[in-house]
């Protein structure tokens, strides 16, 4: 399988480099610059990117100019900034921008974000793998060892999370956040109950962990 690629423009080093290393632990690829002119200048040569990560503030050519050129080669935009003004953020979507999310931002919250808008742009790579496990997303299916498994939509819902973000403990609580919905009634059981029964119907006990009083991690 592909893996999306993401072209990251962004002059502070340890933002960058904490953005690179959860995109590389996601599945994806990645491009980084630290200067907006190289990073306009270098899409004369290749620009096959399923999605852009702009600073606003850099050197050489600002965020909003070079929007101008991940528009032109039909590239989404995130703009990541510390520029938490509210004319800034309104420009910025009404130019066009997928979503703004303003720094320090949570990385959990990022990928997400960058898996909605990769879906909502048709972008996403459709197929995930684990172990004997295939998950379609176009048409929510999952089948183990070539055999279609009939999962509840929540169900699916809590699979996805966890196999878009292996290796990463996401806490039960973010995940009635991020699928149930923040005015979700119910308490915590709901996400154990789920993942009690992913775990029996796909034989993924030994790849979803439970991190004590936590959450729940996908090792593989």
């Amino acid at each position: 399988m592909t893996k999306n690629r993401i072209l990251v423009v962004e002059d502070d080093k340890a933002i960058a480099d904490g953005i690179a290393v959860n995109l590389h632990h996601a599945g994806y690829g990645y491009t980084i610059f630290d200067n907006g002119k190289e990073a306009a200048e270098s899409l004369e040569s290749d620009y096959s990117y399923d999605l852009a990560l702009l600073d606003i503030m850099l050197p050489g050519m600002d965020g909003f100019e070079l929007f101008n050129y991940m528009e032109r080669y039909d590239i989404p935009v995130i703009y990541i900034t510390a520029k938490s003004d509210s004319l800034s953020e309104i420009k910025g979507l009404r130019d066009g921008a997928e979503d703004y999310i303003i720094k320090p931002f949570d990385v959990l919250t990022l990928l997400v974000r960058i898996d909605k808008v990769l879906e909502r742009t048709g972008k996403l790579n459709q197929i995930i793998r684990i172990k004997d496990v295939t998950i379609d997303l176009s048409n929510r299916t999952v089948s183990k060892g070539g055999e279609k498994i009939s999962l509840k939509p929540m169900e699916f819902e809590v699979l996805v999370l966890l196999a878009r973000h292996k290796k990463r403990t996401i806490s039960r609580q973010r995940m009635l956040d991020e699928i149930w919905g923040e005015d979700f009634f119910g308490g915590t059981h709901t996400v154990d109950v789920h993942i009690s029964s992913i775990r029996k119907k796909l034989d993924l006990s030994d790849v979803i962990k439970t991190v004590h009083k936590y959450g729940y991690r996908m090792e593989a």
